[in-house]
């Protein structure tokens, strides 16, 4: 069941997020846990969502780790990307509804987008100023938690700490006109994720909804991916080596539409959190 997007951040994350500390922790452990990167004053930091405040850790979520009695309420620190990432891949054509009659990939289809692409929930789209209206496109995002090199699809998700919420901007002109989607996919803020990372989840069944200006506009379900995370994670990793903090985006789902300056646009995947950005005129 999704949440209402214009419900308190207290409401959404009593009803989300409810966790207990005890010792120190690894990324490794099964139980639901939602990270946070974020900024307070001068400090960056990891924490955990502890109903609607942030519990600071000291180490990070891809290692070992322990609360501190810092806490900090939500709304008071600064949201950032989740990870800050090696490398971004993401997936095309992995919903068969946004393929339309075109025919279904025999492999997972990834291609990069860079880091410096990445924008935090909240951050501003920007709509660049030589070209026609970018598109949306709703995406669950894979965060890697460990070094994998040739993983079997069995053990995969033993090296995945978490996913989150992604929007994989699209310049659909310069996608279809370019020889390569360097600036289509990957301009400045075309790479909007956050705001959580969600560990110890079932990633193969969540709900996923996308919304402009508080319209449906995306809706589907993970189940419903080509080729699950397993199958991206171990592909992948036989041809990259993907480090700690990696990010993959799995693709989108349906058909998209341009957006105009001013709009809202919502990314929502069930038990993970509400990703919310603007776009703007460049």
């Amino acid at each position: 069941m999704l949440l209402d997007a214009h419900a308190p951040w207290t409401i959404v994350l009593s009803a989300l997020f409810v966790i207990m500390f005890a010792g120190t922790m690894t990324a490794k452990e099964n139980s639901p846990t939602w990270y946070v990167r974020f900024q307070t004053g001068e400090t960056i930091a990891y924490g955990i969502l502890d109903d609607d405040h942030v519990r600071q850790i000291d180490g990070d979520p891809f290692g070992t780790w322990h609360p501190t009695d810092k806490l900090h309420r939500l709304e008071d620190v600064k949201v950032l990307v989740p990870s800050q990432p090696t490398k971004v891949l993401a997936l095309a054509g992995n919903y068969t509804d946004h393929l339309g009659d075109k025919p279904l990939p025999k492999t997972p289809e990834p291609f990069y987008k860079v880091p410096s692409c990445l924008l935090a929930h909240e951050g501003d789209i920007v709509q660049p100023s030589t070209h026609e209206p970018v598109h949306y496109e709703a995406e669950l995002v894979v965060v890697m938690g460990r070094r994998a090199t040739d993983v079997p699809e069995d053990k995969a998700l033993e090296y995945v700490l978490g996913v989150t919420c992604g929007n994989d901007i699209s310049a659909r002109y310069w996608q279809r006109n370019d020889v390569q989607w360097w600036r289509a996919k990957g301009s400045d803020t075309f790479g909007p994720c956050g705001p959580f990372v969600a560990s110890g989840i079932d990633f193969g069944n969540l709900d996923i909804e996308l919304r402009v200006n508080g319209e449906v506009k995306q809706k589907t379900n993970t189940r419903n991916m080509i080729f699950d995370i397993p199958r991206i994670v171990s592909f992948i990793s036989h041809h990259v080596t993907l480090e700690p903090g990696d990010l993959i985006f799995t693709g989108t789902p349906g058909q998209t539409e341009p957006m105009a300056p001013g709009d809202v646009v919502e990314v929502e995947i069930e038990g993970v959190g509400i990703l919310k950005n603007r776009l703007v005129s460049d």
